[in-house]
């Protein structure tokens, strides 16, 4: 978000945050599970609809649920605000759109669930920056409207669900190893001597920076075992990995695969 938002309270302002970060765990748990329906379509794996299957069962499990809470929990309060009404009423019928994709890539062959991914990420995107640059400003700008009070109890909503989940589950959801040395051992030297062809890749220079790492962890949630995302970053992100490590180590081998000046490109292949 470029522009200043005046919260009401600080506590609005750090529900903002809160929700604002989880989508960002969204949107890139969402790219990764498209970006491997696309590479498994462009392989020409017809036979092959694991990759369709796991983003089915990730929507029904996160975006679906999301969804439905945001109607719960925030949607009443913007239908009761003269300035947010239309704007609430066109993201119920997103709502609408993004549920008859999820439907529609349920049985799909991989051809068409790659187009039904393709655009339930792009249509997804375009939703949240309406909730974060629009919808969001103005609940919290609002003096007769507690965002934290239409947040409590909704969980799905800030992914407190999930969060408890992954905390027990630290052995299959772990993040990459940033206390390995990249230069001796591991493969993280700069060769490329990893065959990353068919990986998804997630550009994060494409990504706000105060969502960036959010988005990240997400779309690393989302790597299945023994499968793999490759991430281009702006600068080394040794920070984004000592941050992915202390979540939970070892799970990932991380693989230098370019390092800059332009670009730093790393392979991450969950263990």
């Amino acid at each position: 978000m470029n522009d200043l938002i005046i919260a009401s309270s600080p506590q609005d302002a750090r529900a903002l945050d809160a929700v604002e970060n989880h989508h960002a765990q969204l949107a890139g748990a969402l790219a990764q599970h498209v970006g491997r329906v696309l590479a498994l379509a462009g392989n020409g794996q017809e036979a092959d609809t694991s990759a369709r299957d796991e983003l089915v069962a990730w929507c029904d499990r996160e975006l679906v649920p999301h969804a439905l809470a945001e109607e719960k929990a925030l949607y009443p309060a913007g239908l009761a605000m003269a300035q947010a009404r239309l704007l609430v009423e066109a993201m119920l019928a997103e709502h609408g759109v993004i549920t008859g994709l999820v439907d529609e890539l349920r049985t799909a062959d991989p051809v068409r669930a790659a187009a039904a991914g393709y655009a339930l990420q792009v249509l997804f995107g375009s939703h949240l920056a309406k909730e974060n640059e629009q919808l969001l400003p103005l609940l919290v700008a609002a003096p007769d409207v507690s965002v934290v009070e239409l947040l409590d109890g909704m969980h799905e909503l800030l992914g407190g669900h999930a969060a408890s989940h992954a905390d027990s589950q630290d052995s299959t959801h772990a993040h990459p190893d940033a206390g390995a040395d990249r230069s001796e051992g591991g493969h993280t030297c700069g060769c490329g001597g990893h065959d990353e062809a068919g990986y998804p890749e997630l550009d994060a220079r494409a990504v706000p920076h105060a969502i960036r790492h959010a988005t990240v962890f997400g779309a690393l949630d989302a790597v299945q075992p023994g499968g793999g995302m490759v991430l281009v970053a702006p600068h080394d992100p040794l920070p984004l990995l000592a941050q992915a490590e202390q979540r939970a180590p070892g799970a990932f081998e991380v693989s230098y695969l370019e390092r800059g000046p332009e670009a730093w490109r790393l392979l991450f292949r969950r263990r």
